[in-house]
Formats: C-alpha cells, structure tokens, sequence
C-alpha cells in the first residue's frame, strides 16, 4: 500500500471515485430492460440460461424449498440467523417516526401522517453465494415500516437452486416470496413486472455494476435506494493501535472487490510501517488474495497526518463508507466526524460486526455520498402525506390574502379558487 503524507495530497488523490459504467454496459442493460419488457418471462429464463447456467421452469422458490432450507442449516446458525434478526429489529424499531397534528389556530388542522410503500424489491447478490446478511438488513427495515409485499430476487446456482442460508435468512426476516433471477434483469422484472414477478414500488439492495445501472434507468418508474459504488473502508488509528488489527480490518473490505478501497489514516508514521507489512502479509494467507491485492495497490492507501486533528479532516474529505476511529477515547471524536456512512468505535469494534451481526444497517453510503445521504433505514420504506383543514370561518379570515398572492404569480384560477367559497 502506498504511504502518502496528508499535507502533500491534492484534493483528487484522497481517494479515486472515478468509477463510471462503460457505454457497452449501459447499452446492454438498456437492451436487457428492454427484453424484459417485451418478453417477460420468456427473456428472464433466456437470460438466466446465459449468465448464469441455470435451465429453470419455475423462477419462484416454492414453500417446499424453503422448508429444505430450513432442514439443511446448520442450527447454531440458525440460531446466528435468529438473534442478528433480533438485533436489526431492535435497532431499526427505534427509527419509526410519530405522526403529528397542529390545531392551535381557530378553525385550522394540519398534520403529517407516515405511511409505508406497499411493494418493495429486493436484491440480494450471490458472490459466490446469496449473502443472508444483505437478506436480513434490507428485508426487516421494511417489514417494520409496514409494506405489505417485500420480494426478493437473487441469481441462482447452476443446479436451479438458491443458498439455504439466504432462504433462511428470507424467512426469519419475513420475505414474502423469492425468485430465482438477478442481474439487470431482475430489476427490469420488478420494475415493470412480469406474468410471474410482481412490479413493486421500490427497488433496494446491492449488486454489481449492471445491477447498478439498471437501478439508475428504472428510477421514475420506480423509486431505488441507492446507486452503490464498490465497498470502503477507512481506518483512522493512533500510534497505539494494533498494526494486525488495522491491517486485518483493511482486508476485511478489500477482499470484496478490486475496486474496493481500503484506507489507513493515521498520526504515526511507525503504525502506517507496520500496518503496511501487515497487510502483506496477511494478503499471502487470505483465501480472496489476488482480489484483495488488486484493491489495496490500484485503491488503497495510507496517509500520514501530523495530528489527529488532520486526521479528522480526512476522514470528511474522504466521506467513507465504513469508518473505524481506533484510539483512547473515540467518542471524543464522534461529534467531529460529518461525513460517513457507519462509524465503528474503539478497537473492539471491527467493521464485520456492522457487516452481520450488531444492528445498525450495513446498506451505507459510497463513493462520497455519504456528504448527503444516509443509511438504509426504516425511512426508506415509508413516505409522508401531509393534511390540512380550514372551517368556512377560518378559509374568510385569509382567502383575500391567498388570492393576492395568486395573483402576483400571474394564476388567476388560483385566486378563484380561494375567494369563490365566499360567493356560496
């Protein structure tokens, strides 16, 4: 990984975002959604068969294949299963909001009232498996704002068939129904519908970059979650933290991708050394090395700062995805970080406990975004109606005022509108 010094870095070099679908993706995604459209069904086994090597005549996971799913786990994960579900739920329960109601002007009421999307889509990928964990933090959210119908859609195996610990997963968190297909064809099903898949109202979930770019041309006809970027995470460590450790955390992510980046920023030059013959050798053990290593020499790097007051500074300036604060008091800190999508305090907080286990969701702001946006969360799921009442005596008391204000936007028909009630 190569060690930079902060002072010296341009605004460009903090981290590489330059990460654009080609035009021959999005030209083929766009003749994807278009096939799906047209064909249905039909065109999802077509595809399925090319990209994925499955012949299926059904494309829904039926209750029996649930049921063996459920028979074939292993029941200490189940159990795993049972209680990061549980804890997911405790911690998205806290994020319902009220609805409200002001009547404190004679004659007037108004409020806002929450209401949850009916159908939501979820993605879930299969690298090379169907991951539980994306299951479990997109599906639960959403059950807790109240939708109604949560479809998931995952690529199958070869054989046809779907990981039993994603199916698990799909259970406990209340899924009401899985089908066998991913990619951008899957989007384009839940986007416009098929005669097996159910158009939804939203799309959610992760993917790679065709999953990415169909979100992005179905948005409008459905609302999406986010555009997902490839994984990050930095690490900001004082000089005591545990070179193993960093370095183990830093691989945690750059395993995921090669154009995932991992970052170490730091206050010590002796730390940013040792993390970085670490995360060597660790590389030469780690069963995904030869993607890791890609990540970590074409993405990753160290940056040296003089206090941890720079350090702070780039971490805003990076705007990270996952954010570890490794030193003595980091809640200290905590208030001084804008920009990140999940922060991870103290040095027994590894980012894999957000990834699977602890609560907060792992659905998190990349590339930057984490400037303006936010966490997968309960919100996502729901949107907000406003309502408004005026008695006749109330509408006479501001009509006249409504109406000149119509009027100087040149909307006669507004003015109207507002002084007709006064004619009855």
């Amino acid at each position: 990984m190569k060690i930079l010094e902060f002072d010296s870095l341009a605004p460009e070099e903090f981290l590489n975002r330059d990460i654009r679908a080609e035009e021959d993706v999005s030209d083929a995604v766009d003749a994807v959604i278009r096939e799906v459209r047209e064909r249905g069904d039909a065109a999802l086994r077509e595809f399925t068969r090319r990209f994925d090597g499955a012949e299926l005549e059904d494309l829904q996971v039926t209750e029996g294949e649930f049921d063996a799913a459920m028979k074939s786990v292993r029941p200490s994960f189940l159990e795993t299963l049972e209680m990061a579900a549980e804890n997911i739920r405790r911690f998205h329960g806290r994020q319902r909001h009220n609805d409200f109601i002001l009547a404190d002007c004679p004659g007037v009421v108004m409020g806002q009232r929450w209401t949850p999307i009916e159908k939501v889509g979820v993605c879930v990928p299969r690298s090379p498996e169907a991951f539980p964990s994306t299951v479990l933090m997109n599906v639960i959210p959403a059950k807790i704002a109240g939708v109604r119908s949560v479809v998931l859609v995952t690529p199958p195996r070869r054989d046809g068939s779907v990981s039993p610990e994603a199916l698990a997963a799909a259970r406990i968190a209340g899924a009401d129904a899985v089908f066998k297909i991913g990619g951008a064809q899957a989007v384009a099903a839940l986007a416009y519908g098929t005669k097996s898949v159910p158009q939804v109202d939203k799309v959610v979930g992760p993917g790679g970059v065709f999953v990415a770019t169909a979100k992005r041309k179905v948005f409008g006809q459905v609302d999406i979650d986010m555009i997902a970027g490839p994984s990050e995470i930095l690490v900001l460590a004082d000089g005591k933290s545990n070179p193993k450790w960093v370095a183990a955390d830093l691989l945690s992510q750059a395993e995921h991708d090669p154009l995932s980046s991992a970052v170490l920023v730091t206050d010590s030059r002796e730390l940013a050394e040792a993390a970085r013959a670490e995360v060597e050798a660790q590389l030469e053990t780690l069963p995904r090395k030869d993607i890791a290593r890609r990540s970590v020499e074409e993405n990753g790097k160290i940056i040296v700062t003089n206090s941890l007051d720079k350090a702070v500074e780039a971490v805003n300036r990076i705007a990270p995805e996952h954010l570890e604060l490794c030193v003595d008091d980091p809640f200290a800190l905590l208030p001084r970080i804008q920009n990140a999508g999940s922060v991870f305090l103290g040095r027994f907080t590894p980012e894999a406990l957000g990834d699977y286990f602890a609560g907060p969701n792992h659905t998190l702001p990349t590339s930057g975004t984490a400037r303006f946006s936010s966490p997968l969360g309960v919100d996502d799921f729901m949107k907000r109606s406003s309502f408004l009442c005026y008695d006749q005596e109330a509408l006479k008391a501001c009509s006249g005022r409504v109406a000149d204000f119509a009027r100087r936007e040149g909307l006669e028909g507004h003015a109207r509108s507002a002084l007709s009630r006064g004619e009855a």
